[in-house]
C-alpha cells in the first residue's frame, strides 16, 4: 500500500517522498557530474576558489585606500583564477 493518511492529509503517497528525495539529490549532483567531479570534490574546489576571490577582494580594498600596496595582487589572482578555470574544462 503506497497511500496513507499522514498528519491529517489523506492519501499521502510514500513513493512521492522517495521521488522528491531523488530530485533534490539530483540538484546537488548534476552539475558536478557534468564536469566529472563528485559533489564533495566540487564543493572543495568552489570553496578554495571563493577563498582566493576573497583574498583578491581584500587586496583590492586595501589598494583602494593605500594605492602603493598590492598594486597588482588582485588582478594577478583574478587572472590566475580565470586561466585555471579555462584550462580546467579542457581535461
Amino acid at each position: 500500500m503506497t497511500h496513507m493518511s499522514v498528519a491529517g492529509y489523506p492519501a499521502f503517497d510514500i513513493a512521492w517522498g522517495t521521488t522528491m528525495t531523488a530530485r533534490v539529490a539530483k540538484l546537488f549532483t548534476d552539475h558536478p557530474a557534468s564536469i566529472d567531479e563528485t559533489y564533495l570534490g566540487h564543493m572543495a574546489f568552489a570553496g578554495w576558489f571563493a577563498g582566493r576571490l576573497f583574498l583578491a577582494g581584500g587586496a583590492a580594498l586595501v589598494h583602494a585606500v593605500l594605492p602603493f600596496l598590492f598594486e597588482s595582487t588582485a588582478s594577478r589572482i583574478v587572472r590566475e583564477l580565470c586561466e585555471g578555470m579555462h584550462n580546467r574544462g579542457r581535461r
